[in-house]
């Protein structure tokens, strides 16, 4: 994998004179996203690479940044996973859509906007996927904070008490009372109001 990476850094250097690539792990981090757009063509066109297919996009939250991931393969060439990262501020989350060059980034920038708060510019339908429309916040963003959070099941304290993470006293009753009352902790939908 690493001799893929360095492979793909060495040409997209080569193509691009000045482009800001990193290697990170068994990834490629793309330091300016406005890069994005003309490094997916590339590579997606470039006959060293035919990387015709995008499996996945998806995004992370590092607290001061996030990142959107792409896994892309060549079926032409039986290769991949490539893994191309671009990293974003938190406070000003844009990255050019890829859903111009690979259909099947549609749905999945949609997602990551829903549950990270992610703006990929130029989408077609960038709307929520997941949640309703109205929902407020992006729940896979680490700060995100959901009223009445401090319910959790009983089994929710044990499994987290088991993975070293001390849960507090007030969550820990809210939970005995939960299971106590022998209901569930449910985040619902609110329910639609009925057209005249």
């Amino acid at each position: 994998m690493p001799s893929m990476i360095n492979s793909l850094k060495d040409a997209l250097e080569k193509k691009f004179p000045g482009i800001k690539l990193r290697i990170l792990r068994d990834s490629l981090l793309l330091e300016d996203p406005q890069d994005l757009t003309r490094v997916a063509q590339y590579v997606k066109e470039s006959p060293a690479f035919r990387l015709d297919y995008l499996s996945s996009v998806t995004a992370s939250d590092f607290l001061d940044y996030l990142e959107t991931i792409y896994h892309f393969y060549s079926m032409e060439k039986k290769s991949g996973p490539w893994v191309l990262r671009v990293r974003v501020p938190r406070e000003n989350a844009r990255v050019p859509s890829l859903t111009p060059l690979y259909q099947s980034a549609e749905l999945q920038e949609r997602e990551a906007y829903d549950l990270f708060g992610i703006l990929y510019e130029g989408h077609p339908d960038l709307r929520r996927l997941f949640l309703w429309e109205g929902f407020e916040g992006h729940p896979l963003l680490k700060d995100y904070e959901q009223e009445n959070a401090d319910t959790l099941e009983a089994r929710d304290v044990e499994w987290l008490e088991a993975h070293g993470v001390k849960v507090p006293e007030t969550m820990k009753k809210n939970a005995a009372e939960l299971k106590a009352s022998g209901k569930r902790a449910l985040v619902e939908k609110p329910a639609e109001p009925r057209q005249a």
